[in-house]
């Protein structure tokens, strides 16, 4: 098998489906790394293992799955010499409980499931360990209980801190420390107790400084009445992390001693979590245990896609007896594609041990190689077109093949021209035939229905299709061509009733209608627009349009002898012809009777420093002084 054939036949997603009904994440792991066997026994066994996991489900009882948990990488840890932590410690505890759990009930149904019971016995409990985990370790932390001598350590502990925390009172409630005191209580600092004291006063008190507020306004002091407690403090931690690490090291090795027989339990778990995944999906899906051979012959009765909808067609279809080639025909979306998939990863279904929807007279077969070549395969990036990639692929395949492989062809020959794509879709249909495999293909191709009616260990096989509705109906019926509906369709779609008729008489014969037709008779002479007359009428102040430049300007001086108009236009005149402008609006009808127009022209500052000189504005004249100054340089 491929990585192109599971996920052309949607394998993969097939698996996570399933894996999703697995509980630990060793049944996931194992159901990720699950490929499908062609090994009759190795698929036998697996069928039959989901078989009694539906009937145990059944049952009504529920799989102590809960609890148990993934451990391998805390094994990796032991293994490398690392102590476990106490949490580390409760999961290995949590999933020794699962396995005697698992282990017991299990056993107790062997009457009903005798293979996967006896996988049970393989199981070892270690019921000694888990009390001992449970015995040491409470809420993640090892208990006092665990030993003697952390019991006395963690006594002298709270001793301690009981006579620490009496001194540091009775300091707080000296009426003498009141005034030194910034906040009345107990702080801890770098695991030593401290007295918030006013900073003024730090050197008033006796004792260590251990910390400074941010602001500096407030010391934290060790006073000297408990200094000493503080240091027989910290041996005393100490002592208890050693004891601590001696426990855990103690539990650890323990669990180390017996790393073999955890190892063989965490595989039997993965094992029996996966077995009831399937079969929980084998219920879900209604499913059933079919009948297996390894000499290419399929049976499906009534098989459903495990990935359609519960209202899909079902399936019926054989090859594999009477002829070991068979050509699907009819029209699109007719289901042609959806048959491939569906005997495609029905058969991988049952290589991995899944339970397939369908009758239970459904046989189906094992190959050693599944391939595909379904929808298009076009390559960007190797420059291949449909028809190119088709042919790279089923090249690759013909190297490969053997009289143990299924084929599934869809539209095989197609993006290339008819006569040489059926040609080519035969001899390769042939050459597969020769190896010895089970090939079904699609096509619309008449030839390769023809070559499949005259081959006597070839078959036709039609999709149905309704011609009234234009509606598939998806049922395969075998000994049978289908059509593309393509004159159905057309009709459906209103198409004129001449075309339909003259196109089926091409389908019959090749006589087609050669008449020349002179155009002259049918084609009609188009009406001359008249070129209107161009408008030279123009006046100062008109607003008109400049062709060129798709934008308004103002005529500023009419129509020379040249034909040209002055225009104003982005505060500069030019000169244009009157082709190429339009009248928009006269001027007369943009400004009021006297209106002067040769402000029109004239930008704002000039309008300005003519008005201020009017008004007689001395910094107007200084202005033109300034002017006339620069000029004369």
């Amino acid at each position: 098998m491929n990585e192109i054939t599971y996920e052309k036949l949607q394998y993969n997603e097939l698996k996570q489906i399933i894996r999703s009904y697995c509980i630990s994440g060793l049944g996931k792991q194992l159901m990720d790394k699950l490929k499908p066997s062609s090994n009759i026994n190795i698929v036998k066994s697996r069928l039959n293992e989901t078989t009694e996991a539906v009937a145990v489900l059944n049952t009504n009882s529920r799989v102590p799955f809960l609890g148990v948990s993934n451990i391998e990488n805390i094994m990796q840890n032991l293994e490398k010499g690392i102590i476990l932590q106490p949490d580390d410690l409760v999961n290995v505890s949590d999933f020794l409980r699962g396995c005697r759990k698992i282990k017991n009930y299990m056993l107790d149904k062997e009457f009903i499931a005798p293979v996967i019971a006896s996988y049970a016995n393989s199981m070892t409990t270690f019921q000694s360990v888990e009390e001992e985990i449970d015995f040491s370790i409470k809420g993640n932390r090892i208990d006092s209980a665990a030993s003697k001598e952390l019991k006395r350590i963690r006594n002298n502990l709270h001793a301690v801190e009981s006579r620490m925390e009496e001194r540091l009172n009775r300091f707080l409630k000296s009426s003498a420390n009141k005034k030194y005191i910034q906040e009345a209580f107990i702080s801890k600092k770098d695991d030593r107790y401290t007295i918030p004291i006013k900073a003024a006063y730090k050197h008033h008190i006796d004792g260590v400084i251990v910390d400074t507020s941010s602001k500096g306004s407030t010391v934290f002091i060790e006073p000297a009445a408990v200094s000493k407690l503080n240091n027989e403090l910290a041996v005393l931690k100490a002592e208890e992390q050693m004891e601590e690490y001696q426990i855990l090291a103690t539990l650890s090795g323990m669990i180390l001693e017996n790393i073999s027989e955890l190892k063989i339990n965490m595989e039997l778990i993965g094992q029996y979590d996966m077995v009831f995944a399937k079969a929980k999906f084998s219920k879900q899906m209604e499913g059933i245990e079919p009948k297996l051979n390894d000499h290419g012959f399929i049976k499906l009765v009534n098989c459903k896609h495990p990935l359609l909808p519960g209202e899909a067609v079902p399936l019926n279809f054989e090859i594999g007896e009477d002829f070991r080639s068979l050509i699907i025909t009819g029209p699109n979306a007719g289901g042609k594609t959806v048959v491939l998939k569906t005997i495609g990863l029905l058969t991988l279904s049952v290589m991995s041990g899944f339970h397939i929807t369908a009758n239970k007279e459904t046989e189906i077969s094992l190959f050693e190689n599944i391939f595909v070549d379904i929808g298009d395969n076009q390559s960007i990036e190797n420059a291949l077109s449909t028809f190119s990639s088709h042919m790279q692929n089923i090249a690759s395949i013909l190297q490969h093949v053997n009289s143990h492989s299924l084929l599934l062809f869809d539209e095989l020959g197609s993006g290339t021209e008819p006569n040489e794509g059926a040609a080519l879709a035969i001899s390769i249909l042939e050459e597969f035939y020769h190896t010895g495999c089970i090939t079904v293909a699609t096509t619309h191709y008449g030839e390769i229905k023809r070559f499949s009616e005259m081959h006597p260990d070839f078959m036709n096989a039609a999709m149905q299709f309704n011609s009234e509705t234009l509606e598939p109906l998806y049922k395969l019926i075998l000994g049978r061509s289908g059509e593309s509906n393509a004159l159905w369709i057309s009709q459906k779609m209103n198409m004129k009733e001449q075309v339909l008729r003259r196109a089926k008489g091409y389908m019959n014969n090749k006589e087609y209608d050669l008449e020349r037709i002179d155009n002259r008779k049918i084609r009609k002479p188009k009406s001359v627009k008249q070129k209107s007359d161009i408008f030279t009428g123009y006046e100062k102040g008109d607003r008109v349009k400049l062709l060129e430049y798709d934008d308004f300007g103002i005529i500023y001086k009419e129509m020379d002898s040249n034909k040209n108009v002055t225009v104003f236009y982005n505060k500069e005149l030019m000169e244009v012809n009157v082709k190429r402008v339009s009248l928009e609006v006269k001027g007369k009808d943009l400004y009021p009777a006297g209106y002067d127009l040769d402000s029109l022209f004239e930008d704002y500052s000039s309008r300005k420093m003519q008005h201020d000189l009017e008004r007689g504005s001395k910094k107007a004249l200084r202005n033109i002084e300034k002017e006339i100054r620069k000029g004369k340089k």
